[in-house]
């Protein structure tokens, strides 16, 4: 797993080779752009004199070299200079949490001490890096026909000019009329304001304010999701371009490895059954083996997790052939066996039914035996677990237990039937203490992201939930078409596919799909920095996660440091701050540089090297760990012992390491919030990174999600209150990351939507009742329309309408899911999102912290039949309310009406118009309270006329909201009349 040192051309893959004097060869001095001199040269013929990273000419940047090397300003070698930029990377010198202390790095004289000590190892290995320079350099010199290599450079130089990805923009006929419709509906919202504000109610003033108040909420949360999607576009990939880019015929695959994360806590709430297909799946994915490693976190520490696994990479020797020679999709078995399609399609071996009905076969066996783990743990033996060898289970305190690591496959003797190379799974269950905050998810993901630095490092990381298998075995290929060009892929931290689910019913009730979300909004943000970071099906850049900056991140301005004013304000000093940050970041730009590359060096002085670097208070005390952080290009570090590694993996992956560093806070998934998906990508963008969506036409990756209406408020609850946590912490978009400008206002904007939505909940809560309370006390929030009031109120829904269409025109929504998302925001406002801004405000003032249940990942054998299943919670009070109280207000509005005569039908109209608005929204729930067709509404039916008849019967006699008319208010009337 380990990468080799030597630095390739990135135009032609060939190595860089040296100049005439026997130096690496450096094409561009500023960016230290890798290329040969063969490519620079034939560059240069074809009249392109600029630098293919940073377009300055080259030309110029050489005269500027060699100007600086005469006036003897340089201070360094160029060897030693390009050394440290190529080999450590760009990404390596833009560390945004190291520190350093001018004592700590400076001698009496003010000379870096660092410096002092690597010139001297290099001055004690110049000999021998100058032999090896040389022995390089005839290597590379190979008798080679002139003609032959000329039509060499042209072809690889043809290739690598080819994009890997191309971005495809909305069409304008669909954009212009949509961005149009935006800016009209935004000034009839101004129009319908000013009409609403300068007419009041005053007969019923205080519902009037009510809804004043509540409109002008909505239209700023409006503005606030709109407005991100105002740049939406598309992307193509070229994958046959990455394999002829990447894995050229006859030579080792250069595609750049990845470290695929796998959680799972509690296995009787999600199934090993589940888990194992996700490894499955993993494991036959199309990619080079060598460069695909598996890390599996049980954060539970449950013996079943572990034995499960033992059988998944006992029957992966199996499976995994079969998907590679056949080719299947998807590579879960127990989806792929499931699927109801003509599997032969495409299949042109003859064997492959015979194959396909013995696999078919071994996976039901399998099956017997993770069903029988699962049975087998239902109970918990009063002593514990005890492994196969009679010690007892490490884990049986979950809460208590030492850290584990045991490798399953990828070591000596774990081939596959075939007798070919596996890649590598791994188990991991993180140490646990009394006494620690060990931040759920967040943490066990850091832990992970440690591990797997020490024992494989590769450069991207891709994440998944236990219930998400891989849908499509070239997902890893998809984004590496994005990663891994030299052009797109510098300043991109992470590549987010779309979550797609299975098992969800045809209507989608619940909008469990997210639909609009994931193909409208997210399509938006990537026409700006890039979508959030969703939690799961995303392929991370290691050194983004390391707290590094982009290589082009901008500099900060120094005006922004000074106020306008005498006296500094409070923005002023933090922005003093953050420059002094990248102050000191620009001061360890030249003291990161390649430990592999020093030989014959004291191991204490390059300990010692390392901790006054800070990189200790950093990243912790582990200095393998530390020395990856340093390889861009991924890879063990040779100092690393490899008898030692995995003692050094359960190092740090100790419920102490993160003490005292950087760990969630700067590096890695950042804590303070259950949802620590978006503030982990939240900080990434305030770096300067972007982020990439890749949307395939085979969806990358399927998970199961909750059906059953209690689990997905639950669900929901959950995502709201992490949203009240971060709005509620020193990240929130409102005031986090204003410094340097690298975080874009309309990216600000959706990342502000993002926190701010859950308290939509209370003038929701408020805009719904309102309704039943005009039809109780007879008076309307709306005074009598003119005919301007008329034209603004249709002019305000129809472009309510115009716009959902025009989004279905460039997102390829369907109206059903737009609908069934307009629903589930009422439902899940009045309900999840609600309850979690009163919890937001008990966990800030009280300090009371909510625990939360895993969703249960399995449903039903019959298909849909958890959807019918009715869980009691509190959750479901409030809708449940406003459904009562809105019908109850209809039956009292008719019956008022009749009572009243023909003239006051009119009213009724409006009132009865709004309250039929909130039944539409809520039928979705009112229909989940009922439980299985045939079985519950006949109960709920006859009660519901039962009340509404009692009601109304009571309403005509009580009638107590209709003031009582005196017998002088009723001889007046009598008068006026012409008898």
């Amino acid at each position: 797993m380990m990468e080799s040192s030597v630095q390739l051309c990135n135009s032609c893959g060939e190595q860089i080779g040296v100049d005439a004097n026997g130096e690496v060869f450096v094409a561009c001095h500023e960016c230290y752009f890798p290329i040969c001199k063969a490519c620079f040269d034939y560059e240069m013929n074809e009249g392109r004199k600029a630098c293919l990273r940073c377009a300055t000419p080259y030309e110029e940047r050489s005269k500027n070299d060699d100007d600086t090397k005469v006036n003897g300003n340089r201070s360094t070698s160029m060897a030693s200079e390009l050394s440290i930029s190529q080999d450590v990377g760009i990404h390596a010198r833009h560390v945004s949490t190291v520190s350093t202390v001018d004592s700590e790095l400076n001698d009496e004289y003010g000379n870096p001490i660092w410096k002092n000590r690597v010139e001297s190892w290099k001055e004690k290995d110049k000999k021998k890096n100058k032999k090896k320079k040389a022995e390089s350099k005839a290597e590379n010199v190979a008798p080679i026909p002139p003609e032959q290599q000329m039509e060499e450079i042209q072809s690889s130089e043809a290739a690598a000019a080819e994009p890997l990805s191309i971005t495809i923009p909305i069409s304008k006929t669909k954009m212009g009329p949509y961005r149009f419709v935006i800016i009209m509906r935004l000034i009839i919202l101004g129009l319908f304001f000013h009409y609403r504000v300068t007419n009041p109610v005053d007969s019923a003033f205080a519902l009037w304010l009510t809804s004043i108040i509540c409109e002008i909420w909505f239209a700023f949360s409006w503005v606030l999701d709109q407005f991100p999607k105002w740049y939406p576009i598309n992307r193509h990939t070229f994958i046959d371009r990455l394999s002829a880019r990447f894995e050229r015929e006859g030579e080792p695959s250069q595609l750049a490895a990845v470290d695929f994360f796998v959680s799972t806590v509690d296995p009787l709430k999600e199934p090993p059954l589940i888990t194992a297909n996700t490894v499955l799946s993993i494991l036959a994915v199309d990619y080079p083996v060598d460069k695909v490693s598996c890390y599996v976190s049980d954060d539970g520490a449950a013996m079943l997790t572990f034995e499960s696994l033992v059988e998944t990479a006992d029957f992966a020797r199996k499976w995994v052939p079969f998907c590679k020679q056949y080719s299947i999709e998807p590579r879960a078995p127990e989806f792929y066996f499931s699927q109801k399609i003509d599997y032969l399609k495409d299949k042109i071996q003859p064997s492959f039914v015979k194959e396909r009905r013995a696999m078919k076969r071994d996976y039901e066996e399998y099956k017997v035996r993770i069903n029988a783990l699962v049975a087998k743990a239902q109970k918990t033996p009063e002593e514990g677990w005890t492994m196969q060898d009679g010690t007892p289970w490490p884990g049986n305190n979950s809460r208590d237990h030492p850290g584990m690591i045991q490798v399953f496959l990828g070591h000596t003797g774990a081939h596959d039937i075939e007798g070919n190379e596996l890649p590598r799974l791994v188990y991991v269950s993180r140490e646990k203490r009394p006494g620690y905050q060990h931040h759920k998810k967040a943490g066990a993901e850091n832990a992970l992201v440690r591990v797997s630095a020490v024992l494989t490092n590769a450069p991207f990381i891709l994440n998944l939930d236990c219930d998400h298998y891989v849908n499509n075995s070239k997902a890893v290929r998809e984004a590496m078409c994005f990663l891994m060009d030299p052009e797109v892929g510098r300043d991109v931290c992470y590549v987010q596919f779309p979550q797609r689910f299975d098992g969800i019913d045809r209507s989608d009730r619940y909008a469990n799909r997210n639909t609009v979300f994931f193909d409208v909004n997210m399509k938006g943000l990537d026409g700006i920095q890039g979508p959030m970071y969703v939690g799961t099906g995303c392929v991370f850049n290691r050194q983004a996660l390391y707290g590094y900056s982009p290589p082009s991140m901008p500099n900060l301005p120094r005006s922004s440091s000074s106020c306008c004013c005498c006296c500094p304000s409070k923005k002023a000093k933090k922005d003093v701050s953050e420059l002094y940050k990248d102050a000191k970041r620009e001061e360890l730009d030249a003291a990161i540089f390649n430990l592999r590359e020093i030989e014959n060096y004291d191991e204490y002085e390059r300990s010692m090297l390392i901790s006054q670097m800070s990189f200790e208070k950093t990243f912790g005390l582990s200095t393998v760990f530390i020395e990856s952080t340093l390889m861009e290009n991924g890879g063990v570090p040779d100092s690393a012992d490899p008898s030692m590694l995995i003692k050094e993996a359960i190092h740090v992956i100790g419920c102490g390491y993160e003490e005292k560093t950087e760990w969630g806070k700067e590096i890695g998934w950042i804590y303070g919030s259950v949802t620590e998906d978006i503030l982990t990508g939240f900080k990434m963008h305030c770096r300067g990174w972007r982020s990439i969506y890749c949307m395939p036409l085979r969806p990358a990756f399927k998970g199961s999600a909750p059906i059953n209406l209690s689990d997905r408020l639950h669900q929901v609850l959950r995502w709201a209150l992490g949203s009240v946590e971060i709005f509620f912490s020193r990240h929130c978009p409102l005031w986090y990351g204003f410094a340097g400008g690298r975080l874009r206002w309309l990216q600000r904007l959706a990342y502000i939507n993002t926190i701010v939505y859950p308290f939509t909940s209370l003038p929701l809560v408020a805009y719904c009742s309102l309704p039943a309370i005009c039809l109780l006390s007879g008076k309307f929030i709306i005074p009598t329309l003119s005919n301007l009031a008329s034209v603004l109120f249709l002019g305000l829904f129809l472009s309510i309408i115009t716009t959902s269409i025009l989004e279905l025109r460039w997102s390829g929504v369907t109206i059903e899911a737009i609908w069934r998302n307009e629903q589930f925001w009422v439902i899940g406002g009045v309900s999840a999102h609600l309850f979690a801004v009163f919890q937001g405000f008990l966990k800030m003032l009280a300090g009371i912290d909510t625990n939360f249940t895993v969703t249960a990942k399995a449903a039903d054998d019959t298909e849909f039949g958890e959807l019918y299943i009715i869980k009691w919670t509190t959750l479901l009070i409030p809708p449940t309310t406003l459904i009562i109280v809105n019908m109850v207000g209809v039956v009292a509005g008719f019956s008022d009406a009749l009572n009243g005569g023909y003239e006051s039908w009119g009213p009724l109209f409006g009132k009865v118009f709004f309250a039929f608005w909130v039944i539409f929204h809520l039928y979705p729930f009112l229909k989940g309270l009922m439980g299985r067709q045939n079985r519950t509404p006949t109960i709920v039916i006859l009660w519901s006329v039962l009340l509404a008849s009692v009601f109304s019967l009571v309403w005509v006699k009580i009638n107590p909201f209709i003031s009582r008319t005196d017998s002088s208010t009723i001889s007046g009337t009598c008068i006026s009349i012409d008898c």
